[in-house]
């Protein structure tokens, strides 16, 4: 695939997210994927190998954030790599609407989504 094919990708990629539909999600994403969350117990956070584990990780976003919006999207291809940059909005269970910029670093292989980690910024109280 070409920058143009990988932009696209990225495109749908932040597209799937907002649609809060799993399957469409799912559907960029490579069979080995790996996925690294902004967060976890490792330096580099938690990270979950295979595509159900990445989708189960996924789903469980939507969960946390049912409202959940990646919005004011920029993307950036570079061959077999690619980064957005967005701005997360959602409301946790228990009320608190949240506000986050982050970036997601995507490596791409056959057409799909082979890596995606995760980055943001912390917001302190």
């Amino acid at each position: 695939m070409d920058a143009t094919d990988n932009l696209r990708l990225m495109e749908l990629h932040c597209d799937a997210w907002n649609s809060h539909r799993i399957e469409r999600l799912m559907a960029l994403f490579a069979e080995d994927c790996v996925f690294e969350a902004a967060a976890g117990k490792h330096a580099f956070g938690e990270r979950y190998s295979g595509f159900d584990s990445v989708k189960r990780a996924f789903a469980a976003i939507w969960e946390a954030f049912p409202d959940s919006r990646w919005e004011e999207a920029q993307h950036v291809v570079c061959g077999d790599q690619g980064f957005s940059e967005w701005t997360f909005r959602g409301t946790r269970a228990d009320g608190v609407f949240v506000t986050v910029r982050g970036v997601d670093l995507l490596r791409f292989k056959d057409g799909k989504i082979a890596r995606k980690d995760t980055f943001r910024k912390a917001v302190t109280a």
